[in-house]
């Protein structure tokens, strides 16, 4: 018997039944709600977050800071209003709250007293604060701050009439990084470090050499040092990724290296004792992929150890158990972000797992922690909502339990899409891989479904089973959604991640092919209303695939790179590159970077595809994706190329455009769709 066709549901109105669950729908976008950056009181009855929304006027994302108890109660807002607020740092007695308040486009520090709620202004700094911490006395405040370089005009210009209009001056650019995503050309100078008094006042800079400091920053318990990591090595622009742990000492601005090896030494945090820093680093190999551990350094006599050695995954944000009994930390396994704490003996105990939800477009890991002895807050994320926060206690073992619904009273009233995990072999080598399939509200089996693969970026990061706004909105519109993280992703070990090391793309195209293969297996998906996207490290194996392979019928590749020769001398970060992801420059290897080039596939594409980039983009520039489609039109393939104005490679910043983004990807799905026949 024959199946009946899925029909698209965008085609139907928001509400089927009265009373019944709605679609997710892209105006839902701008009603999504997530909390970041949570912590933890002195006393660890209270937690102060920020809690993010979205400004549908502005078309902009919005901070607040609220506070909860720690079992959930009294939920309410301590800092609210129109202007943008973060960073919350309890005082080392908690009762003060410190926190970046944006001011009239300005970002400044201010505290709060938690007895009065009483609030002061403390600060009148000209970039925004990063990193700000406490000292352990509670009398100053530490933070980093790009600090401009006075720079001399290039050129002796004739004087200017009194009331003429020239031009204006020529820049003069003689740095190797002179531009950052997001941030657009930058301004000549570096991050130093500041030390301000916590009643306010001037700060006093404390770093002044032409080299980037902190953070995160970390204090010694005597309040005499602080540690922090910076790369100061004259060449830094060449090496960008090989620096050390720093001590300055603020009495005499003294600075001591306290790690000395090839390869980035990051996120110092001083023991409670004072005796040790943790930090994570890794031996630089030059590898695409390098697994990072915790190390142990002992502040007199210098020696360090590793930790985590055996754990084989990549870990991040140190931070010290209260105690002293070892170190919370996060790292990424098997589609899932992890809360662990491991001892001084290097024993890992699991604490807590679903970390995240900070992304909300697509279905990425990281997320934020806080722990205060043996209670801990983090970021808490499942394929129905994006961060919210949860709290545990680890050695009493409290269970994990759920304290904020942010986006109970919108996603509570829509129908979101299941998300199912999937394990299959790879059909180049049979290495298992993973997986996840979201399917349509309403999932009949009987019916047949077109699909779409969605691939991650990275190449080295991870999807898995979290919310996703870009997802959830396909699966409203009809499709069966599947992603997969293939080999090179973050998660599964250094082997894994390294399989693509120098072959990128390669035979991450046949796990994905296998995974769609998977997917077919089950009988429910149309092979002939197969789609594929995916965005940065996504784009580039979607163009990849259409170079590969016609089964597709339409595809749009995000964000791409195409021709890697082009882009290592384009992207902002151009000294890594080239020497991570291949052997060398391109002209010691020119096979190599044309073999493994989207364009060199494009005399073989037929299959109608989008290009879609941000004209501010300076990761992939958007001249990488002028290139595919110039060419895909000299050769009358069907093509459209999408600039999103303003917008840099997080094209999805804001909310406007992470719902064009999927409006214009849909539309070019329909548009090559041809429905099963009933």
């Amino acid at each position: 018997m024959k199946r009946l066709p899925a029909l698209l549901l965008c085609a139907l109105p928001a509400t089927a039944f009265a009373g019944e669950p709605r679609l997710f729908a892209p105006a839902d976008v701008f009603e999504l709600e997530w909390a970041s950056d949570p912590r933890i009181s002195a006393d660890g009855q209270r937690i102060a977050y920020v809690r993010n929304s979205m400004d549908i006027m502005r078309d902009e994302r919005h901070s607040e800071i609220w506070v909860v108890d720690f079992d959930g109660g009294n939920h309410r807002p301590l800092v609210a209003g129109g202007d943008d607020a973060s960073s919350p740092r309890w005082s080392p007695d908690g009762g003060r709250l410190l926190y970046a308040s944006g001011e009239g486009g300005s970002s400044q520090l201010r505290v709060r007293w938690m007895d009065s709620g009483q609030t002061a202004r403390i600060s009148n700094l000209r970039a925004s604060p990063r990193g700000v911490e406490w000292s352990p006395d509670g009398r100053w405040i530490a933070f980093a701050m790009a600090t401009p370089e006075e720079t001399r005009p290039a050129v002796d210009m004739p004087a200017k009439p009194e009331g003429a209009e020239w031009a204006e001056p020529p820049k003069v650019i003689d740095r190797l990084i002179y531009r950052r995503d997001g941030s657009g050309y930058v301004e000549e100078g570096f991050d130093q470090l500041f030390l301000l008094p916590a009643e306010g006042g001037t700060p006093r800079q404390l770093t002044h050499d032409p080299f980037h400091h902190g953070p995160p920053l970390s204090w010694t318990p005597d309040g005499e040092h602080l540690v922090f990591s910076a790369n100061r090595r004259p060449d830094w622009e060449y090496e960008p990724a090989d620096s050390e742990v720093w001590e300055l000492t603020l009495a005499d601005g003294a600075l001591r290296a306290l790690t000395d090896r090839r390869g980035p030494d990051d996120e110092p945090a001083v023991s409670p004792d004072g005796r040790h820093v943790a930090y994570v680093g890794h031996d630089d190999r030059y590898q695409g992929y390098q697994v990072s551990d915790i190390y142990l350094l002992d502040r007199e006599s210098g020696a360090s150890r590793i930790l985590t050695g055996e754990l084989d995954r990549d870990v991040s944000a140190p931070r010290w158990h209260e105690g002293g009994a070892g170190l919370y930390f996060t790292y990424a396994d098997h589609g899932d972000t992890k809360l662990a704490l491991v001892d001084l003996d290097g024993e890992l105990h699991s604490v807590a797992d679903g970390v995240g939800g900070l992304s909300l477009g697509r279905p990425y890991g990281g997320g934020d922690f806080d722990a205060r002895g043996d209670r801990f807050v983090f970021t808490h994320t499942a394929p129905d909502h994006p961060a919210d926060l949860a709290t545990g206690q680890w050695l009493s073992r409290r269970p994990v339990a759920r304290v904020t619904r942010l986006n109970d009273d919108l996603l509570g009233q829509r129908d979101l899409a299941p998300v199912e995990e999937i394990r299959f072999a790879s059909s180049f080598d049979g290495r298992e891989i993973q997986a996840w399939i979201a399917k349509p509200p309403g999932f009949d089996p009987e019916r047949d479904y077109p699909l779409v693969l969605e691939i991650h970026g990275g190449p080295f990061a991870d999807y898995g089973a979290r919310f996703a706004a870009e997802v959830q909105l396909y699966a409203a519109a009809g499709y069966v959604v599947l992603y997969a993280n293939p080999r090179g992703s973050s998660g599964y070990g250094e082997e894994f991640g390294n399989l693509i090391h120098h072959a990128y793309p390669s035979q991450d195209y046949d796990d994905l092919m296998s995974a769609v293969d998977a997917v077919l297996e089950r009988g429910y998906v149309d092979p002939e209303r197969l789609f594929v996207t995916g965005g940065s490290g996504g784009g580039v194996l979607t163009a990849w695939i259409v170079g590969k392979t016609d089964r597709f019928r339409a595809a749009v590749s995000a964000k791409p790179v195409i021709n890697w020769t082009s882009f290592v001398f384009t992207a902002d970060i151009a000294n890594f590159f080239y020497r991570y992801w291949f052997p060398g420059m391109p002209w010691e290897f020119p096979e190599q970077y044309w073999r493994r080039s989207p364009l060199s596939l494009a005399g073989n594409v037929t299959t109608p595809t989008m290009l879609l980039t941000g004209e501010a983009d300076h990761r992939t520039p958007i001249s990488e994706s002028e290139q595919f489609y110039q060419a895909l039109k000299l050769q009358r393939v069907d093509t459209e190329l999408v600039r999103i104005p303003g917008a840099s490679h997080g094209i999805a910043r804001r909310p406007s455009q992470l719902i064009a983004k999927v409006a214009h990807i849909l539309a070019w799905f329909a548009r090559h769709d041809r429905p099963s026949e009933p």
